[in-house]
């Protein structure tokens, strides 16, 4: 079928797969119904934004995954209205915060981010540790959209700075390949609108989310390090690495 070769639908049912197998594996009825509520939000309010601009009702896919990636970050025991709250403010970001009418922000990672801020909300990244389904699926994602090299700078990058840090506390280096959040890294790094695409501005991505999260995790600081590390240096690609930015042709609600 034709709509199987698009890379958003193929992750959309990649994602929802995974979520219904989740949901089976941890008896978890209640993870589908509020990644359905979050999903529902996001679909909701890009479309009726679409339709106000241009009097035509269109359902897209990338505030589907918006909204799927909201269900699986945000703990699924609170307060129900929380989850479309949470896609609202996602998709109302990328068309209220834009740089030369591009969005800066990746849409789910600030509207988490900004309901733990208002809400006071808990994460849970449900399913980041099954790395036998993340990574092979990750890496397959990632080099069909060409962001890689995000996701290999961010690895090594990270393995240095844990690694001389499980060194020195006599850890088993082996641990900090458990630590990792494949969700964050496969799925919301190298979303594909608000990350560089040249290989330079990759590398700089990947090992500044990856540094970034390492000086605040050792920092101590209590707010969720992942969504706040790739935020700034989401803010960063717009202003240090314009040349090193999101291809021209890009479109609001694609």
């Amino acid at each position: 079928m034709q709509i199987l070769k698009s890379i958003k639908a193929q992750l959309i049912i990649y994602l929802t797969c995974l979520a219904i197998f989740l949901a089976i594996k941890d008896k978890s009825i209640i993870f589908l119904l509020t990644c359905g509520l979050a999903v529902f939000s996001a679909l909701g309010v890009e479309s009726a934004i679409l339709y106000f601009r241009t009097k035509v009702w269109k359902f897209t896919a990338s505030s589907m995954i918006t909204g799927l990636i909201i269900g699986y970050v945000l703990s699924s025991d609170q307060a129900w209205w929380k989850f479309p709250a949470a896609g609202a403010l996602a998709i109302l970001s990328k068309y209220l915060i834009v740089f030369k009418k591009k969005h800066i922000f990746n849409p789910a990672a600030f509207g988490i981010f900004l309901t733990l801020i208002l809400f006071g909300v808990s994460t849970q990244w449900k399913g980041t540790y099954v790395w036998y389904i993340l990574l092979p699926c990750g890496i397959y994602f990632a080099q069909k959209i060409g962001k890689l090299k995000i996701v290999i700078s961010y690895f090594l990058v990270s393995l240095v700075l844990f690694g001389t840090q499980a060194i020195a506390q006599r850890i088993p280096l082996g641990h900090i390949l458990g630590y990792l959040s494949y969700f964050y890294i496969f799925v919301m790094i190298i979303e594909p609108k608000t990350s560089p695409v040249k290989p330079r501005g990759q590398i700089i991505f990947g090992a500044g989310i990856a540094i970034l999260i390492f000086i605040l995790t050792e920092s101590g600081v209590r707010f969720d390090v992942e969504l706040f590390s790739l935020l700034v240096l989401n803010l960063g690609t717009v202003l240090f690495l314009k040349k090193q930015n999101r291809p021209p042709d890009f479109k609001q609600g694609e």
